[in-house]
């Protein structure tokens, strides 16, 4: 009889706390499901949208290895609108704004460039925009070219930057700031860097003088 009793106790005493906080209770259960649930479906839906993108990256690569401009512009769009919050979406503007370059259709180079600039990681905006202000510079629009690059603050995209800076004004004649920012992006340059063998070229040829490199010890 005393077990009974407390056992009648124990489930009295679990109705009470059922009637004050079961409610709270099953709502919050309720909430970390629907979390959980969401969760999961987002995993895949981010699963799902990466490998239709790899799909359609590789229909672009090969549209480029094709020639096919308008194939490849397409894709690239296609890309950017419907996998746009993916990787592969500004690897593929860079990929098409090369192609659309090679072709001579600056026109859209600058537009997959310019969606690049803006989209993905800081990596592939800064690729997008130190390439962006060779585009520029080709069309001799100088001051805008400049206003991009100065829009880069990555630090591992310094000596880039500081390389398309001095063409920019050595296209302007501005020998001094042009020297400078070619010493600037030297400064920034491993010695081991292939590509700084180009910067000492164009440093040179405005008058720069490249330090003699020491010999090793």
């Amino acid at each position: 009889m005393a077990y009974d009793l407390e056992e009648q106790e124990q489930l009295a005493s679990l109705k009470a706390w059922w009637n004050q906080y079961g409610n709270l209770t099953s709502w919050v259960l309720i909430a970390g499901l629907a979390a959980y649930s969401g969760w999961t479906g987002w995993n895949y839906y981010q699963r799902s949208q990466a490998a239709q993108a790899s799909a359609l990256y590789d229909e672009l690569q090969h549209a480029v290895d094709a020639k096919d401009a308008a194939k490849v512009l397409r894709a690239a769009g296609d890309m950017e609108s419907r996998y746009g919050s993916t990787t592969y979406a500004p690897m593929g503007a860079l990929l098409a704004a090369k192609s659309a370059f090679d072709a001579n259709d600056l026109k859209s180079a600058k537009a997959q460039l310019q969606w690049a600039s803006e989209h993905g990681d800081e990596e592939y905006k800064s690729v997008a925009k130190v390439r962006l202000a060779g585009v520029l510079l080709d069309e001799k629009a100088y001051d805008e070219a400049l206003k991009v690059l100065a829009t880069v603050t990555a630090p591992q995209f310094a000596g880039a930057v500081a390389d398309r800076k001095g063409d920019v004004l050595a296209a302007q004649n501005k020998l001094a700031e042009a020297r400078a920012a070619y010493q600037a992006a030297l400064d920034a340059t491993d010695k081991k860097n292939p590509g700084r063998q180009l910067i000492e070229l164009k440093f040179e040829a405005i008058g720069g003088a490249v330090p003699a490199a020491k010999d090793a010890a």
